[in-house]
C-alpha cells in the first residue's frame, strides 16, 4: 500500500485542475460551436461558423488583432530592458538599497485598478504633469489618450512601469552569477561592459526566455488597461483581444462567438510561445 500513498495524495490535485481546467477547457471549445446566448438560455450548433465569421466576415477583429500585437511587440521588450536595468542597477552593494528594490516593486502589486487608471489618465491628460514637463522643452501638448498614435503608447508606458515581478526575478539571476567570473575577466582586461555581455547576458539567458515567455502572455491577456484608462478607443485603436472578447460575451451576449474568440487568442499565444522555445536553441545558454 505505501508505494501506492503518493498516488492517492495527488487525487485532490487531479480532481482540482480536471474541475477547473481541463473541463472549463472543454466545455469552451465545445460551446464555440454554438450559437450560444445562456441568458436567453438559446443554444443553436453551427459548427465551425463562429470561427468563420471571425475570420473571413468580422473586420473589426483583424483590427483587434493589430491592435494587440502593437501592444505585445512594443511592450514586451519595454517591459524586459527596464526590468532589467533596474535589477541590474539594484544589484549593487549600496546603502538603502533594500528600500530602493521595494519601491521599484510597488508597483506591480498595484497593478491595473481602478486607481491607477485615475492616476495614469490624469498624468497623460491635455494638461497633465507630462505635457507640463514637455512644455518646458517647448513641446506642444500631445493628447496622449485621444489619438490614435499615442494611445496605445500611453498603455505600454503604463506596462513597462509595473516592471516589479520581472525585475525580481532578473536581480536573483543576477546574484546568481560567480563574482569570480568578473575578476577573471577583470584580470584580462575586459571592460564592464565587455562583461555585461560576455557574461552576465549568456549566463542569465534561460531566465530571459522565462520572463520573456511570461510578460508575452501577460500583455496577450491585457485587459484592464484598455477598458479603465481609454474605454478601447480613439478609433478602437487599444481595442484589445480580451476586451473585445469581453464586449461581445458579456455585452451582446454571443458567448459562442465569443468563445471562438478565445481560442484564438489561445492559439496566438501558443504559437509564438512555440516559436520562442525553438528559437531558444540558438541564444540560451545553460549551464550543464
Amino acid at each position: 500500500m505505501t508505494k501506492y500513498a503518493p498516488f492517492f495524495l495527488l487525487i485532490p490535485w487531479f480532481i482540482g485542475i480536471t474541475v477547473f481546467r481541463v473541463y472549463p477547457m472543454i466545455s469552451s471549445f465545445y460551446y464555440s460551436l454554438f450559437d450560444f446566448q445562456p441568458v436567453l438560455r438559446t443554444r443553436e450548433f453551427v459548427g465551425f461558423d463562429n470561427y468563420a465569421r471571425l475570420l473571413f466576415r468580422f473586420p473589426h477583429f483583424w483590427d483587434s488583432v493589430r491592435a494587440t500585437l502593437r501592444y505585445v511587440l512594443w511592450g514586451t521588450p519595454m517591459v524586459l530592458i527596464a526590468a532589467f536595468f533596474i535589477a541590474f542597477v539594484l544589484n549593487f552593494k549600496l546603502k538603502g538599497i533594500n528600500l530602493f528594490r521595494t519601491a521599484y516593486y510597488v508597483p506591480s502589486i498595484l497593478g491595473g485598478n481602478v486607481a491607477v487608471a485615475i492616476l495614469w489618465s490624469q498624468l497623460f491628460s491635455g494638461n497633465g504633469p507630462v505635457n507640463q514637463v514637455l512644455g518646458i522643452f517647448g513641446v506642444e501638448p500631445i493628447s496622449w489618450i485621444r489619438d490614435t498614435t499615442f494611445a496605445p503608447f500611453t498603455l505600454i508606458f503604463l506596462s513597462a512601469w509595473q516592471f516589479g515581478s520581472v525585475m525580481l526575478i532578473f536581480l536573483a539571476a543576477l546574484q546568481n552569477v560567480s563574482p569570480s567570473l568578473y575578476e577573471a575577466a577583470s584580470i584580462d582586461g575586459a571592460s564592464k561592459w565587455r562583461q555585461l555581455f560576455k557574461i552576465t547576458l549568456p549566463i542569465i539567458t534561460p531566465v530571459l526566455l522565462f520572463n520573456t515567455v511570461n510578460v508575452l502572455i501577460r500583455h496577450f491577456q491585457e485587459f484592464n488597461a484598455p477598458y479603465l484608462i481609454t474605454n478601447r478607443g480613439p478609433l478602437r485603436a487599444t481595442d484589445f483581444l480580451n476586451v473585445l472578447i469581453y464586449d461581445y460575451a458579456f455585452r451582446r451576449l454571443e458567448f459562442g462567438f465569443a468563445l471562438a474568440m478565445t481560442w484564438f487568442l489561445l492559439a496566438a499565444i501558443g504559437l509564438l510561445t512555440v516559436i520562442l522555445f525553438f528559437s531558444s536553441k540558438y541564444w540560451v545558454h545553460y549551464s550543464d
